[in-house]
């Protein structure tokens, strides 16, 4: 390009990271920027609460992403404020930013849905950080159990979309297979997993069958279901129901939703339903066109899951259409191509829809499932590592299924 833009990226996320590799392979110069100094694989976030995989294994350098190109620069800092005006971003460090476009991808954060006692009393599983604290406190709870400290540790998963029904899967073959061997202390009425949900099924977004399979499953490994239940409040040691149920509970995983930041209210840009930042059908802002937003945080006129892919194509469209406004070329509008969606509930049982109809359950889907996870992970040693703990905690020694520490 003859002109080179100045790119900021607010956001290392699936967006962020995508948009940033379109915008590096084109030439222009480009800061990616987050609060964190790496990029989290959150779809496997799950496996490092139940102690099988580490937060290595599902984390990535920043720095190191960027070393790729000598036109990207990564530095950690939190977004504080968006001046469109002066095409300036200010983070909460006290530095600053200019750019000729920015793309923001900072994502969302938990929502609680105003359930009395949630954020006090459960636990989110949205970030790494989320994911470590999940973990220390399960087998802290564990081990206290088992030395008689704790008179039990029955967990509730509240939300059974993709991240609760993997959770769910995971704690209960934990509980069935491998608490056993490890903790032969804890009678097995002192532990349980119980899946709530407000809809009469799990994986609201599948089909009938899928779903049906998936909460086959979930029984099988000795999940109690929950369906058709509103949470009305979390206390310490229960989740309420609003049919005034009490399910007691020791720890309790929040996995019903997301919701915007309540910051990006002060950053001036339109937004819509859940704080979405309202956009152009090329992903930019109205007012102030050389603003792109992608990943979890785009809205309006067509909001699309927050999800991965969604988040991967945004990424990339934004990134060109840059590129394109850069050289003087029309903005396209953005198009989603839907690859499917899949959910695992635990050894050798996933469920797959892919858009032309077809379904796909059991160990087919499983496998599939593991294979499309390890390569969308960034670096040679995470696709490695993750290959193997995925195999070990599913077909090594039932022991070491929960093999991670802190």
């Amino acid at each position: 390009m003859v002109h080179r833009p100045r790119v900021v990226v607010v956001g290392a996320g699936f967006a962020g990271l995508n948009a940033t590799r379109e915008l590096a392979k084109a030439g222009a110069l480009v800061t990616i920027v987050d609060r964190n100094p790496y990029s989290t694989f959150q779809p496997l976030l799950y496996q490092v609460a139940s102690a099988g995989m580490g937060t290595a294994d599902v984390s990535y350098p920043n720095r190191t992403f960027a070393a790729r190109w000598p036109n990207v620069r990564a530095r950690q800092a939190a977004l504080s404020k968006v001046l469109p005006q002066e095409r300036r971003v200010e983070f909460e460090d006290g530095t600053a930013l200019d750019y000729d476009y920015l793309v923001i991808a900072t994502g969302v954060t938990t929502n609680w849905l105003d359930v009395a006692g949630a954020r006090e009393n459960a636990l989110p599983i949205y970030s790494l950080g989320d994911a470590v604290i999940l973990r220390r406190r399960l087998l802290q709870y564990l081990e206290d159990t088992a030395m008689g400290r704790r008179e039990s540790t029955h967990v509730v998963v509240v939300g059974a979309g993709a991240t609760g029904v993997e959770m769910a899967g995971t704690l209960a073959e934990l509980r069935r297979r491998t608490l056993p061997l490890t903790h032969p202390e804890i009678r097995p009425d002192q532990t349980s997993v119980t899946l709530v949900e407000r809809f009469d099924f799990v994986l609201a977004p599948y089909k009938a069958r899928l779903r049906d399979s998936a909460a086959a499953a979930l029984r099988k490994r000795g999940v109690h279901l929950r369906l058709g239940s509103t949470v009305a409040a979390v206390e310490p040691d229960a989740v309420v129901l609003k049919d005034g149920t009490r399910l007691p509970s020791d720890l309790t995983v929040w996995a019903l939703g997301v919701t915007a930041p309540p910051e990006v209210q002060t950053w001036g840009l339109p937004q819509g339903k859940g704080g979405r930042v309202s956009l152009t059908e090329s992903l930019n802002v109205p007012d102030h066109p050389e603003i792109f937003v992608a990943g979890d945080l785009s809205g309006p006129p067509a909001p699309l899951p927050q999800l991965a892919q969604p988040a991967i194509q945004m990424g990339r469209h934004v990134g060109r259409q840059i590129i394109a406004a850069a050289q003087g070329r029309p903005l396209q509008p953005f198009s989603y191509r839907d690859p499917g969606i899949m959910a695992t509930v635990g050894k050798a049982q996933a469920v797959l829809q892919l858009p032309s109809g077809l379904t796909m359950h059991g160990l087919p889907a499983w496998l599939v499932w593991i294979f499309i996870h390890v390569a969308y992970l960034l670096g040679g040693r995470n696709r490695a590592s993750v290959l193997l703990n995925f195999f070990w905690r599913y077909f090594g020694p039932r022991r070491s299924a929960s093999s991670v520490t802190q």
